[in-house]
């Protein structure tokens, strides 16, 4: 699925003073992630939003928000922000800060371990 780039570029230019903020393709569109933690994403038009389970119920009951359901069942904690609920910069900076303030609560994400890399066996010798 292809993101709107424009939506992706809102975000770049409200984040841009953020520290430890990156940028991967996931979900069939692009995420932010700060510290390797995704804390909203680019979905077509929509922005998919990790609220938290403390902020859930109430991003929900505002307009323009559902939950977001792309694997047949609620991810508890995360909704979709439909395209007029992101009209305009404030709307998306309550999102994004909404979306930072609770990835600030969580642990580090633990760096994956670097592959072994196993010897490889030496030749055997030839034969004379």
């Amino acid at each position: 699925m292809a993101f709107d780039d424009h939506l992706a570029q809102r975000i770049r230019t409200i984040l841009a003073a953020e520290v430890g903020i990156t940028e991967k393709r996931m979900f069939g569109g692009l995420a932010f992630l700060r510290h390797g933690l995704m804390f909203v994403g680019v979905s077509g038009s929509e922005l998919m939003a990790r609220v938290g389970p403390a902020t859930y119920e109430a991003s929900l009951a505002r307009e323009f928000v559902r939950e977001m359901d792309f694997t047949g069942r609620p991810m508890k904690g995360y909704v979709y922000v439909d395209e007029p609920g992101l009209a305009t910069d404030a709307d998306l900076h309550f999102w994004l800060r909404r979306c930072l303030d609770f990835v600030a609560t969580l642990p580090p994400k633990k760096p994956k371990p670097e592959p072994k890399s196993t010897p490889k066996p030496s030749p055997k010798p030839r034969r004379a």
